[in-house]
């Protein structure tokens, strides 16, 4: 069977297009692979057209917001993952654009497909003392009790994104003064992050019970499962409830039922906001484009906010007199002496 239009593009586009021209990431090649598949699966059960029928033709702005209306009300997907998945599309079509400009009406129809709008979720953190209760416990007179510190101990002093930390490599840490983490985040764009001396000293203890500080390790991943192969967001994640759940246990009162990877992150930028580190700063640390991504933690610190106010407050509002108690007044003592004689 001759390939279709549409067979012939999408295949282009994401292995030659993506990472040649684009030079993007294995991540966000998959997370677009991702939303043709479910595309060619609404094609197939919703619409009668098997995945090799399928033309660019048939994928026009009412068949793609068939899709995503399938994708909310079938599929169950939040509106954020909508929006995800109508960038995947949107990328495409402005690919198609140049590639096929015969389609241009039809392209700028799909272009014009709105996100939706989503109500800005609350940014969840844990407080230093909660951290500090997860990190201590793992039992680190096992080997894999010192790759969890390492690993969740990594995972918060530089606030990585998980992808970033299950790509890390021996050769990516610098141990010797000053110590440092090379992460590689979005766009392939790299940084580096200061290591506290705490860390730095579990590090070198766990590349050693590992044998991870030969020089032949260097390209080595990091963190490995049991199955020695490189650990996923999913081994991440179940590591980090595994201790949690521990923690919780010893103290309920500070940690949540719920806590992810990304929670160590955004603690982290909190913490650093807590202690008067600048916005700019927690924005390079953290890898954001832009400092308006990193403002949303200046927005949720209800602590800053209220001591903000009470220092507001103690500059403009008059001073309360100081209400002195009657054995204070010595005149009045002494008047209560003289009746006694």
């Amino acid at each position: 069977m001759k390939p279709s239009d549409f067979a012939y593009a999408l295949t282009k586009y994401l292995s030659a297009y993506l990472p040649g021209q684009c030079n993007a990431s294995e991540n966000t090649v998959c997370a677009y692979r991702d939303t043709f598949k479910l595309l060619l699966r609404f094609a197939d059960t919703q619409r009668g057209i098997c995945p090799e029928r399928l033309t660019l033709a048939d994928v026009d702005k009412s068949f793609v917001e068939g899709f995503l209306s399938w994708l909310e009300t079938v599929q169950g997907n939040a509106v954020s993952t909508r929006n995800h998945r109508l960038a995947g599309i949107h990328a495409f079509f402005r690919y198609l654009q140049s590639e096929k400009p015969d389609m241009m009406l039809q392209c700028q129809q799909v272009l014009s497909i709105p996100v939706k709008r989503t109500v800005k979720p609350t940014v969840n953190y844990l407080t230093v003392d909660a951290v500090k209760t997860i990190l201590s416990m793992p039992d680190t007179s096992t080997v894999y009790g010192m790759r969890d510190l390492a690993l969740l101990g990594l995972l918060y002093d530089t606030g990585a994104r998980v992808s970033e930390l299950i790509e890390l490599r021996p050769k990516d840490l610098r141990l010797a003064a000053p110590p440092v983490v090379t992460l590689f985040g979005k766009g392939r764009k790299s940084r580096q992050c200061p290591l506290s001396s705490e860390m730095t000293g579990h590090l070198v203890k766990y590349l050693s019970a590992w044998g991870l500080d030969a020089p032949e390790k260097s390209d080595h991943p990091l963190f490995v499962g049991h199955n020695a192969e490189k650990l996923t967001r999913a081994g991440v994640a179940y590591i980090l409830s595994k201790y949690a759940s521990a923690a919780r246990e010893k103290d309920a009162s500070t940690i949540p039922t719920i806590v992810s990877p990304h929670m160590l992150r955004h603690s982290k930028a909190m913490h650093l906001l807590q202690a008067g580190v600048n916005l700019v700063y927690i924005r390079d640390w953290l890898g954001h484009a832009s400092v308006k991504t990193t403002e949303i933690y200046a927005r949720a610190d209800s602590e800053m906010k209220r001591a903000a106010l009470q220092k507001a407050a103690s500059t403009v509002m008059p001073q309360q007199s100081r209400q002195s108690s009657w054995s204070e007044d010595v005149e009045l003592m002494k008047w209560l002496s003289s009746l006694g004689k």
